[in-house]
C-alpha cells in the first residue's frame, strides 16, 4: 500500500475550515501547565471539528511558539476563548445548554467504554491540570465524570492523550 499524499487527504485550508459546521463539542482546559499539551489539544480539536476551546486560569493562550510547536497551525483554525477561572467557563457553557463532562478519576465515574450520549447533546469536555487534575469545584459542577480504564502501574495518562481519547469517543457518537 502507498501512503496517502497531502492531496489525497483533501483537507480544507484554514479559511474553509473556519466556515465548516462544527460539532457541538467544546473542550475546557482547567489550568493546564504545559504549552505542548495545549498545542496538542488544539491539534486534536481541529481533527475532530470541535466548536471551540475554553482556556482557563493559568492555561496559556496563542500566539505562542511553544503552543505552535505541537499545534502546527491548529491554534489558527480552532476558535478559543480565555476565562479567568474555569467556573466562569462552566457557568457560561451550562447557560448555553452544554452537558459538562469532566475527565477525572472520581468515585461514581463512568468508564469510557460505557459512555453514551443522547442524540443532540451539546458536550463540554473538561480536562485538568497535569498534577492536580480537574479542580474539585469543577468536578462538583459536572453532569458526568468519565474515567479511562487502565491496567498499568501509572495512575493516569498524559492530559492531551486522555483528552484525545474522550474526544474520539465523543466525535464518533455525535458526528
Amino acid at each position: 500500500m502507498d501512503k496517502k499524499t497531502i492531496w489525497d487527504l483533501q483537507r480544507p485550508d484554514i479559511d474553509s475550515y473556519r466556515s465548516v459546521t462544527k460539532l457541538p463539542i467544546v473542550v475546557v482546559l482547567d489550568n493546564i501547565r504545559s504549552l505542548n499539551n495545549i498545542g496538542s489539544i488544539f491539534r486534536t480539536a481541529d481533527a475532530f471539528r470541535v466548536d471551540h476551546l475554553c482556556l482557563c486560569g493559568i492555561t496559556a493562550t496563542p500566539p505562542s511558539p511553544e503552543i505552535h510547536k505541537t499545534a502546527l497551525g491548529a491554534e489558527d483554525s480552532v476558535a478559543w476563548r480565555y476565562y479567568r477561572t474555569t467556573m466562569e467557563a462552566i457557568d457560561s457553557l451550562k447557560a448555553e445548554g452544554y452537558m459538562i463532562v469532566v475527565l477525572e478519576q472520581v468515585k461514581g465515574s463512568v468508564d469510557l467504554t460505557e459512555l453514551r450520549y443522547e442524540p443532540g447533546t451539546r458536550v463540554a469536555i473538561v480536562a485538568g491540570n497535569e498534577v492536580d487534575g480537574v479542580d474539585q469545584t469543577v468536578v462538583n459542577a459536572a453532569n458526568l465524570c468519565v474515567e479511562i480504564p487502565q491496567e498499568g502501574t501509572k495512575h493516569s495518562l498524559n492530559v492531551s492523550v486522555s483528552t484525545g481519547l474522550l474526544l474520539w469517543e465523543t466525535f464518533k457518537q455525535l458526528r
